[in-house]
């Protein structure tokens, strides 16, 4: 058997994670997982053949930090998936203005270094909307995103100070859709497309997450949503292990509000046949990859 980390935290009990199916699909092609947290300092990641990061939900609390972690992986012997390369592009939202740059149509949005109370006011009217988005360029999990309107965000400036004192943000106008429709996800695995999901939110929220009750149901894609996410990966550096790319609907076309690269929940629980074509093609990418070194 070889021997893959599962890259994780340490305590799931609040979050909703699925990678436990990957567990006997894996097992049947000879792999055996581990869940490992990146805290954890006594690992040695030269046990393992791969380290797959999947639900290090808090790493944005010292993102610092958890690239150190990564580095230690990627000195050691274990082949870190998705690599290095593709975390550090991937870690902070502005890759949104590089994939816009090639084509990708995002939702529209302002990039800000430091937070400025004055400037607030501007925002709306940037975007001549009555309702924004703002949150951090390093962020997961929805954590210090705010839904503002025009008549009341003034009740938020001590928390939009304590958010923004010492990061960078985007600030985005509120998506109706969101509310309306929903957030699609499409997944890929080593750049095979897998399933589709559309995540709505619970009444007078915003948030898809289910963490926050958020709802989800498997669908079958449009083609022009599936044509928009195929292009958007096409675009990145290198060809990720995992990815999931988030688009909402935006007038006859869709917009991408993320791609998920580094820790996405690929929702096995979705699709049953969603983690044996993981386990399928991750056990094909390390043969090809073997294959080249």
């Amino acid at each position: 058997m070889k021997h893959c980390a599962i890259l994780s935290m340490d305590n799931l009990d609040d979050f909703e994670a699925y990678d436990y199916l990957l567990d006997q699909p894996m097992a049947q092609l000879g792999w055996k997982n581990h869940l490992v947290s990146w805290h954890d300092e006594s690992i040695n990641w030269n046990d393992y053949d791969v380290v797959l990061i999947r639900t290090p939900w808090d790493y944005q609390d010292d993102a610092e930090k958890f690239l150190a972690v990564l580095e230690k992986i990627e000195q050691s012997s274990a082949l870190l998936e998705n690599s290095i390369d593709i975390v550090r592009w991937n870690i902070n939202k502005k890759y949104l203005q590089e994939l816009e740059q090639k084509g990708v149509t995002i939702v529209p949005t302002i990039w800000k270094e430091s937070f400025d109370e004055s400037e607030l006011l501007s925002y709306f009217e940037h975007f001549n909307v009555d309702q924004i988005v703002i949150k951090p360029c390093v962020s997961a999990n929805a954590d210090n995103t705010f839904w503002l309107k025009k008549d009341t965000f003034t009740t938020y400036i001590n928390e939009l100070k304590l958010a923004f004192a010492k990061r960078d943000f985007m600030v985005q106008p509120f998506m109706q859709s969101v509310i309306d429709e929903g957030e699609f996800s499409c997944f890929y695995f080593d750049g095979q497309y897998s399933h589709s999901i559309l995540k709505t939110p619970k009444d007078n929220d915003f948030r898809v997450q289910e963490e926050h009750g958020g709802r989800l149901k498997l669908i079958e894609p449009e083609a022009k949503l599936i044509a928009q996410a195929q292009h958007s990966l096409a675009q990145i550096n290198e060809m990720p292990m995992y990815a999931r790319v988030d688009f909402v609907r935006f007038g006859d076309e869709f917009a991408m509000m993320e791609a998920e690269l580094i820790e996405p929940s690929l929702y096995f629980n979705m699709d049953p046949n969603s983690a044996q074509k993981f386990a399928d093609a991750f056990v094909a990418r390390m043969a090809r990859l073997s294959a080249q070194s």
